[in-house]
């Protein structure tokens, strides 16, 4: 989907080590990102730092709408494994 809405393939392939390629991504992208890995493999470590700087980017309603597409993405990912829907 990404590819079709036009985004490079040289940050597609950076997502896989932001750490390396931090220079591609906005800060405003970096953080967002990071929120999308904690709330992905621990929501419960989102801390008051995290908080502070997604606050800094972002207004509440941008929060919570980053927060549900985080949490769809992981539903549609979590249902697919289930059913095993990528095993053709």
């Amino acid at each position: 989907m990404a590819r079709q809405m036009g985004l490079e393939e040289a940050l597609l392939d950076a997502l896989f080590h932001i750490d390396q390629h931090r220079h591609l991504f906005t800060d405003r992208e970096l953080v967002a990102l990071r929120y999308a890995e904690i709330v992905t493999t621990s929501a419960r470590d989102v801390d008051e730092n995290l908080w502070d700087e997604l606050q800094s980017h972002f207004d509440d309603g941008e929060i919570v709408e980053l927060t549900t597409v985080i949490g769809i993405f992981n539903f549609f990912n979590r249902f697919a494994d289930a059913l095993k829907l990528d095993e053709a």
